[in-house]
């Protein structure tokens, strides 16, 4: 960043020096990151062309969808992408959690046992089960038992996970991401070690990842490593910055057939349902997105250590290996969770002049403050950070389609907190 910007942001020089000495030394590290995006980046080009993507599958249809045969190409190219059978790829799937509970919807039925074998699951999650709230619909109030293994740290637990299993035990569910807790992601290389396990003594056993903020983080995806069934959002990893909504979910065909017909109805299943014209965009997205997926993971990186230097824990930690886009910093105080959200919103693409405030966010059991400003409403693969106002008053940081925003957003965080005597 040249120093003639420093006015027009009103960032001192010494944040400025601090920052360009970290963003110096952390480079290095980033021929890493390089190999997995190449690596992703040539995935998708040979699905591309495996598939014969055609500008003229970039055509929709209209009522109910029949024939739509850019839907189905791109369904088929996210299948390959995966490895695996099937796969839904839909902008009608709201959003990562509605991916996610069309899943649990369309395979568990009263009577049946979902596992979460990576502890208590996401917020959003958490009402969908029912474990927290008072929704309708639940799968509780369908009459669906739950019960949960926590990890060790971020490690599955596999003695603990084989002892919970009960005879109507249908599903696993493996939370890849942190969510709102204070564990780094979990590796596919330790989820694949207890999918063996498990796997071993209850082939039948439907294990489950929630893949969120985990695609291309890494060069492998859970169906690879034995996961039966992934789901996740075109809005965060996989988007690029430019699909407008939607999310998917892979799988073997006997298991998207019923999911689709939760999404849509039995008998109709994947034949039916509009593209609305998203899968140039989607695809589109899918092909920027091993890039942008680097770019964030750098812009990571840059905030750990450049808070781990002024005292805070991180997580992950500044020499752990990272398996999603998101960074937690641990501040202590609510007003600095407040202050560094405002801070990165400032420093957003769009609505730079908004100031986030913490509010009851439909879906949380506290308040929320969410910092973002992006092209794409609630796209967190875009320049962002939000958490809830509990202690240990956490933020969590992701995103950012250019590291070089990154590195300007984190100048504009120190300096804010430097201003109000937080820092």
């Amino acid at each position: 960043m040249d120093k003639e910007w420093l006015d027009l942001y009103n960032i001192e020089n010494d944040i400025y020096e601090e920052v360009k000495e970290i963003d110096k030394s952390i480079k290095k590290d980033f021929y890493l990151l390089d190999e997995i995006e190449e690596h992703n980046t040539f995935k998708v080009l040979n699905a591309f062309h495996e598939e014969k993507l055609s500008s003229t599958d970039f055509k929709g249809t209209t009522g109910y969808g029949y024939g739509d045969d850019g839907r189905d190409k791109a369904e088929r190219i996210f299948a390959r992408i995966f490895k695996s059978e099937d796969a839904l790829v839909r902008p009608s799937i709201a959003s990562g959690t509605h991916a996610l509970a069309l899943c649990l919807n369309g395979i568990l039925l009263p009577g049946d046992h979902l596992l979460s074998i990576s502890g208590t699951p996401y917020d959003t999650m958490q009402q969908v089960i029912g474990i927290t709230g008072d929704e309708p619909c639940t799968l509780i109030e369908q009459g669906i038992e739950y019960s949960e293994v926590p990890l060790n740290g971020n490690k599955l637990q596999g003695d603990k996970i084989l002892k919970e299993v009960r005879t109507n035990t249908k599903l696993l569910l493996i939370q890849r991401s942190t969510g709102y807790s204070l564990r780094s992601a979990i590796s596919l290389e330790d989820m694949e070690k207890i999918i063996g396990i498990i796997k071993e003594k209850y082939p039948n056993i439907i294990i489950m990842v929630d893949n969120c903020y985990g695609e291309f983080t890494q060069k492998k995806e859970p169906i690879e490593i034995g996961a039966d069934l992934c789901a996740g959002s075109l809005i965060k990893n996989l988007s690029g910055g430019i699909a407008v909504s939607g999310g998917y979910i892979v799988s073997s065909h006997k298991i998207i057939q019923r999911i689709a017909n939760r999404l849509t109805a039995p008998g109709l299943g994947k034949e039916v349902g509009l593209s609305f014209n998203t899968t140039r965009l989607t695809l589109q997205g899918l092909y920027f997105a091993p890039k942008v997926v680097m770019e964030a993971m750098k812009g990571s990186k840059l905030f750990a250590l450049a808070f781990h230097k002024k005292g805070y824990k991180t997580i992950p930690d500044i020499h752990e290996e990272r398996y999603d886009i998101i960074q937690a910093i641990i501040l202590k105080e609510p007003e600095k969770v407040i202050q560094f959200c405002q801070s990165i919103q400032k420093a957003a693409s769009v609505d730079s002049y908004v100031s986030p405030q913490p509010w009851p966010m439909p879906g949380y059991e506290n308040e929320i403050i969410m910092a973002s400003g992006s092209f794409i409403d609630g796209s967190s693969i875009e320049l962002s950070a939000d958490g809830p106002l509990r202690e240990p008053y956490c933020v969590y940081y992701q995103g950012g389609l250019s590291y070089y925003q990154c590195k300007l957003a984190l100048m504009m965080v120190l300096q804010n907190l430097k201003n109000n005597n937080l820092l």
